[in-house]
């Protein structure tokens, strides 16, 4: 026997003596298995949300232009300024308005003449036609002129009042309350007026209430629709609550209500557009800034896990359990919103899953690695 071989023997019969074999050996030098914190999903009967992304929008908007032309003379707001319904903003050079009124007015004084000057015409014919001095076709003729004078008085009067209209236009006032823009024209420019091709010179937003837009899915809208009528609560005074927060606040402490609907989907995106208003007494929320809104989608029993628990594979997210042998078992899950500082699970998870809620962040928790577990407690998030 050679010398190798006589080793060999010798070594087996050694580890055959103390009931060991050589897989056992290296076992003894493998680590242990990770601890891990476990705990089943906390069940809760929770408020459904649907959450949807939207801006706030003015709930007047007005572009302020001159219905007549002329000089801008002066200007009589700041920039950016709020102003209330009937503030001048603007006036236009008067000179030429103030002319017109005065010749209108001349003109009814001339036409009021006329007409009296008629009116005795008519009544001295028909003093004279007794005595047949005047024939009854005399008669019928100043009786005309008589008319036409009225006519012609009448219309005088009226060019009056359209001189004394072009006249008070050149103040240009504010036709609602709001948030006013930078002027367009400064003083001393000419200006076109009238109801087409009149220039801009600013426009005024209203900003409370203030009206929030946003796209409803139609998988959405269709559920709405059969779960309560989201379009006939619109048509009365209570609305359907709704809840929006800036992109820099964490609470959803500004309420309001869906006043509005549209009567039809867009084609191309299946969508249908919804709008909110919220009261802006202090003037903070501004047209064009975007929110989160949040939207009752009624109340059901729910499964919650921490959202740290949450891990992506590829393109779904999952959650690490423990399941036989004490084994890491990845599971796929549909996530819900936030509620209570939890993350919801829609599907995925059943009430006796044993999640791991801790020692995930160990590299060697993975899947299909043997774990020991640990008792752990999912709570809610306290606020203080």
């Amino acid at each position: 026997m050679s010398r190798s071989r006589f080793v060999g023997v010798v070594l087996t019969a050694v580890l055959a003596s103390t009931g060991l074999t050589a897989f056992d050996a290296a076992a003894q030098g493998a680590p242990p298995a990770p601890p891990v914190q476990v705990a089943t999903p906390l069940a809760k009967r929770i408020t459904n949300w649907d959450e949807y992304t939207g801006r706030f929008e003015a709930s007047e908007q007005v572009d302020v232009r001159a219905r007549v032309s002329g000089f801008i003379e002066s200007v009589h707001f700041q920039d950016g300024s709020l102003v209330q319904k009937g503030d001048l903003l603007f006036t236009i050079d008067q000179r030429p308005y103030q002319l017109a009124v005065e010749v209108a007015r001349a003109e009814v004084v001339r036409a009021k003449a006329q007409v009296e000057l008629a009116r005795n015409e008519v009544e001295r014919a028909e003093g004279l036609t007794q005595n047949r001095t005047i024939t009854a076709r005399d008669v019928d003729q100043r009786r005309a002129n008589f008319n036409s004078a009225v006519g012609s008085q009448q219309g005088a009067e009226a060019n009056l009042k359209n001189a004394e209209l072009n006249l008070e236009w050149t103040e240009v006032r504010a036709p609602l309350s709001g948030r006013i823009s930078n002027r367009r024209v400064d003083q001393g420019n000419l200006i076109a007026g009238g109801q087409s091709g009149a220039t801009l010179l600013t426009t005024i937003v209203a900003v409370d209430p203030i009206y929030f837009t946003f796209d409803v899915s139609e998988a959405d809208f269709l559920r709405y629709t059969r779960m309560a009528d989201l379009r006939e609560n619109t048509t009365h005074d209570a609305g359907t609550p709704v809840e929006v927060r800036l992109s820099d606040e964490a609470k959803w402490d500004r309420r309001g209500k869906v006043n509005f609907i549209d009567n039809a989907l867009n084609a191309r995106s299946a969508t249908i557009r919804g709008r909110a208003v919220f009261e802006n007494k202090d003037q903070f929320l501004t047209p064009g800034v975007f929110g989160r809104l949040r939207l009752f989608a009624g109340e059901g029993d729910a499964l919650l896990v921490p959202d740290t628990v949450i891990a992506s594979d590829q393109a779904n997210k999952i959650v690490l359990t423990v399941g036989p042998e004490n084994k890491v078992v990845p599971k796929p899950v549909v996530l819900g919103p936030i509620s209570d500082g939890l993350r919801v699970i829609r599907s995925g998870l059943t009430a006796e899953d044993k999640v791991i809620v801790g020692g995930n962040a160990n590299p060697m928790v993975r899947p299909g690695v043997a774990v020991t577990p640990q008792p752990g407690e999912i709570k809610v998030a306290t606020t203080n």
